[in-house]
């Protein structure tokens, strides 16, 4: 089962007019890097030789996991509540970037195991207080996960009809490095060893039972496993099914999507196996310090703007690369030419 929808291949057919522009600015050719790529990227996405960033929008999306009654975690699970609190009280991390760089941020209540109190700055979309324990049961039914992406679509449609043309993708759920690493070992059939780590800080104990509770529930699942909306259905979690649909309906209308990190990652892996043109519109924040992502950023083809050895999610690095994605635009749309510099071209 895959959402009912199309992401449509980019048109290729501006790419050496565009190319030519970015080539005709008063710099040697490539001189800018991985900046004229991103500069390429963007105008290939919004189909213009001119483009823009409008409203740029965070999505932070929050979710509980059943697995963390295992002990998969450091942390207890009542964090997930007391950190959307802080989000909502501007005191998180990528509050503090958001803020620096001009990004709104919306923090999405998917389905975290407690009740809010309404809120202006929370999205309440849950679909349920948290997921089932997945070493023993699929993580939700198949209209939970379906209703949590068409959750998600919608609230990038409606982020993009108020006039963002960027979106980026942040999440909190104590457990979610679980079901997340279990998502990338089942759809990229690697061994759990290569992508569950520390998560939010286990020990080497800690760490080899969450690789072996993750690796108990591959087992048991195995029958369901393998196609990306299974998979999601019986590893998931609801902040990152929602991630997912998020990121299908930004491309679906044309946005340019800016992923955070591990977490964020592995939505994409989802969403890229239902729709793999989604990857034309995704530019890579970070390479997290989480083990397996850099696994993870080679197997979907990305190369990420920044290696800082984060490894905190909240959409924090989508947040610190945005200045990057601010300024391939700006280079392409405001540095001068050769021609109206009046500065000579290389010679050979």
């Amino acid at each position: 089962m895959v959402p009912n929808l199309s992401i449509t291949q980019l048109d290729q057919r501006l790419k050496p007019a565009i190319q030519a522009k970015i080539n005709s600015k008063t710099k040697p050719l490539g001189a800018l890097g991985q900046l004229e790529s991103l500069a390429l990227q963007i105008a290939l996405i919004q189909q213009t030789a001119e483009p823009v960033i409008n409203q740029p929008t965070l999505l932070v999306f929050a979710g509980d996991h059943g697995i963390t009654e295992e002990g998969i975690s450091p942390y207890p699970q009542a964090v997930t509540y007391q950190m959307v609190l802080n989000f909502l009280s501007g005191g998180a991390a990528v509050n503090v970037f958001a803020r620096q760089h001009g990004l709104q941020l919306r923090i999405i209540d998917a389905g975290v195991n407690a009740d809010f109190e309404n809120n202006p700055s929370l999205l309440q979309a849950k679909v349920a207080k948290g997921t089932a324990n997945f070493r023993w049961e699929p993580a939700m039914s198949d209209v939970q996960c379906m209703n949590a992406i068409e959750h998600g679509r919608r609230i990038a449609q409606q982020e993009i009809k108020a006039g963002s043309n960027v979106l980026g993708f942040g999440e909190m759920g104590i457990g979610n490095t679980s079901s997340a690493s279990a998502i990338m070992s089942s759809l990229c059939q690697l061994d759990i060893k290569l992508c569950a780590g520390r998560g939010t800080g286990l020990d080497d104990p800690g760490l080899l039972h969450k690789q072996t509770v993750i690796q108990e529930a591959l087992t048991r699942h195995q029958s369901a496993l393998g196609k990306p909306f299974e998979t999601l259905c019986c590893l998931g979690g609801f902040e990152i099914a929602m991630m997912t649909g998020a990121m299908l309906g930004g491309a679906e209308h044309g946005a340019v999507l800016i992923i955070d990190g591990f977490i964020s990652s592995c939505a994409l892996l989802v969403a890229a196996q239902m729709q793999p043109a989604i990857l034309d519109y995704c530019v890579f924040s970070h390479c997290s310090a989480e083990q397996g992502h850099q696994l993870l950023l080679e197997k979907l083809g990305a190369t990420p703007l920044l290696t800082l050895e984060m490894r905190l999610g909240e959409g924090s690095a989508a947040a610190l690369a945005f200045p990057i994605v601010k300024a391939a635009v700006s280079f392409l749309n405001e540095m001068a030419s050769f021609d109206s510099a009046q500065v000579s071209e290389r010679r050979l």
